[in-house]
Parts: C-alpha cells; structure tokens; sequence
C-alpha cells in the first residue's frame, strides 16, 4: 500500500465551498450602468458649461429683458411673421430698458438680442429635456446604480429651480420696475446655482469613472489636509464667481479700467456713496470691482499654496492634477487683467467667464483626487 503523502486530503468528498470573489461582497452587488451614466454627465456637462457661456453673452450684450413673457412651452418657437415680430417688440417698448435705454431702437436691432435670450432659454430646455430622457430611461431599464436615484434626481430638481429663478430674475427689469436691466442679486443666485449644478455633474461623473470598490480602497489613502485645503479654495472660488455675477450685473468691469490701479486709483474714491452702507458691498461699481481685484489675488495666493502643499504627495496623477488646476488659474488671473484693461469686451468676458468654468471643475478634479488617490506601482503604473 502506497504511502499517502503527509498534507493529502483523506476525504473522499471534495467539500462544495463557494469562494467569494477576491473584492468582496461590493463586487457582488449590481453595478448599474455606470459607464452610460457617465457618458450622459458628460453631455450635460457640456451643455451647462455651454449654457454659462450663452448666459453670459446674453447678459453683456443687454438682450436679458428682451423677451418679456415666460412660456416654458410655446415660447420654444420665436416670432414666424412680421405681425408676431411686432407684437414682441411693443411688449417690449412698455418695459424700462426700452424707454431709458433703447428708445432709438429699430425691430431689426430688436432681433439680435430677442434671438441671443431666446437661444439660452431654448439651451434651457435642451437641457431639461436631455435630463429627463436620460434619467427616466435610466430608471425604468432599472440601470440606476444603487444610492444613486437620490442624486441623479436632484440634478434634475436644481436644473427645474433654476428655470424658475431665470424667470425671478427676468421679471426683476419688467414693467413695474425702476430697473433697465435685470438685478444683481438675482444674476448672482442665478450664476451661483448653475455652477453648483456643474460642480455636481463634474464631481458625480468622477465617481462613476472608477469600481466602486476601487473607490472604496482609494479613500483609505486619502490626503486629508489637501482634501480640506481644496475645499477651502473651492468655497473662495465659488464666492469668487458670485462676485464676478455682481461686477456684471452692475456693468461694473467697464467702469473702471486700467491695472494694477482702477482708473489711475488704487483704491476708489467713490466707494462709500451709497446709502446705507451695506448696499455699496453689492452696488456700488467701484467697490464691487476693488473686491473681485482682490479676492481674484486672494484665489491666487492660496491656489499658489495649495499646489505647493499637492508637491508632497506620493500620487503622481494627484500632483499633475494641482498643477494642470494651478495652470488654469494662472491663465484665468491674466485673462481678468486683460479684462479690466480693455473694459471687458464681449470675447474677453466671455472667455474669461469660460475660464471660471474651466478652474471651478479643475479644482474639483483635484480634490477628487486628494479624496480619492489613484494607487500607482513601485514602476510608476496606475492601478
């Protein structure tokens, strides 16, 4: 009889034990179509960053007030004849903007800004309709991931609220009111919730661009203190924006020109006219615009030490990730010097507000990547 060897299994049964797979029990669990999902943020992506840049235009351009009515559904078709044409263009004689401002002013000249405010209103809807499609198709094909129906909806419920304060805002320069064009406060929350909208999009589709478990490893390395730090300079970017929303809203950057002085002043003399006090913060052009100077130096400063802080991090895609961030702000600090110099032409303005949205998702790129770091071999690979 043969020796039997010392670890030989004496069993004559092969014990039937399943295996998990090597991740776990999250591998386990049903995915969703994240990659779908991903491509569909991209898209709105686009058409968001899209919709700030026509938003813009439609604001420096003066075309805000132009169309007087909000028709959610038949305002998608503009005017089709000349007596349509008429009608829109004596609604908008009886508004303020008309009577102060444009008075001169032709049908044919009524066109081109009726056609740059419906073009973002039908952006809008574009918008919507993208966000609907995807997400109910989506949900009915049960390809949602799980924990993720809850956010992909709020997308949709901020981009429904965001409509309805385009409305507000409008509604502020109409009949009734002593303004020419549409209030400030109202721009600045109206700019303020689409880029919270984009910044959603930017940080949702960043988590669904890598496994869940692999997410779920990459936190234990996360760099907390970078982490912290980038939000802190997300917050002041935001508030950054908002303020820049405010030096529009009062045509405040074609006041006062010139740099590093406003006008030949380093600090303006004008800045305390207002009465009361408070309202020269958010009002008065020559404050405004001393205060977006300085907090556009204040984003600086503290991006510039961010980005030294990102240089001690082990995760090489973390730390071009800070410097491709660090390069866009210093691209955005010149394309606002060029600004002010020139007194903020329509294609300056607007890449420079093009830029906003470039930094503000670059910035949340990378402090994604401080949340969640990309393991990398002893060779340099990603893992």
């Amino acid at each position: 009889m043969a020796k039997r060897p010392v670890f030989q299994d004496v069993s004559d049964q092969t014990p039937n034990v399943s295996q998990p797979p090597v991740g776990g029990m999250i591998d386990t669990a049903p995915k969703g179509a994240r990659k779908a999902i991903r491509a569909w943020l991209i898209v709105l992506f686009v058409l968001v960053a899209a919709m700030i840049a026509l938003g813009g235009a439609t604001r420096l351009t003066g075309s805000g007030l132009s169309i007087t009515e909000w028709k959610p559904v038949t305002g998608a078709v503009p005017p089709m004849d000349p007596a349509a044409w008429q009608e829109e263009f004596q609604k908008y004689q009886e508004i303020p903007q008309f009577q102060q401002v444009n008075a001169e002013m032709t049908i044919s000249e009524f066109k081109q800004i009726y056609y740059w405010e419906w073009s973002h209103r039908l952006l809008g809807r574009l918008i919507g309709l993208v966000w609907a499609v995807g997400f109910f198709g989506f949900l009915v094909t049960r390809r949602i991931p799980a924990g993720w129906t809850g956010k992909l909806l709020g997308l949709g419920a901020l981009g429904g609220a965001q409509g309805a304060i385009g409305w507000w805002m409008v509604s502020s320069g109409l009949a009734g009111s002593e303004l020419v064009r549409v209030a400030s406060y109202r721009l600045a929350t109206h700019l303020g919730i689409a880029f919270v909208i984009l910044g959603l999009i930017v940080w949702y589709g960043l988590l669904l661009s890598r496994p869940e478990a692999q997410l779920i490893r990459a936190r234990r390395a996360r760099e907390d203190k970078l982490f912290r730090m980038s939000t802190g300079l997300m917050h002041l970017t935001f508030l950054q924006i908002l303020y820049g929303a405010l030096v529009a809203g009062i045509d405040a950057g074609r006041q006062f020109t010139g740099w590093p002085t406003m006008g030949g002043e380093w600090f303006p003399a004008s800045a305390f006219d207002l009465s009361p006090l408070w309202h020269n913060f958010f009002e008065n052009p020559g404050l405004v615009q001393f205060i977006h100077r300085m907090l556009g130096y204040l984003v600086f400063v503290f991006a510039l030490v961010v980005f030294m802080r990102s240089r001690k991090s082990p995760h090489p895609v973390t730390r071009n990730a800070y410097a491709l961030m660090m390069a866009m702000v210093l691209l955005q600090v010149a394309l606002g010097i060029m600004n002010v110099v020139h007194a903020s032409p329509l294609h300056l303005a607007l890449t420079h507000q093009v830029g906003a949205v470039a930094l503000f998702s670059l910035i949340i790129r990378a402090r994604f990547n401080a949340c969640y770091p990309y393991e990398t071999s002893v060779r340099g690979n990603i893992r």
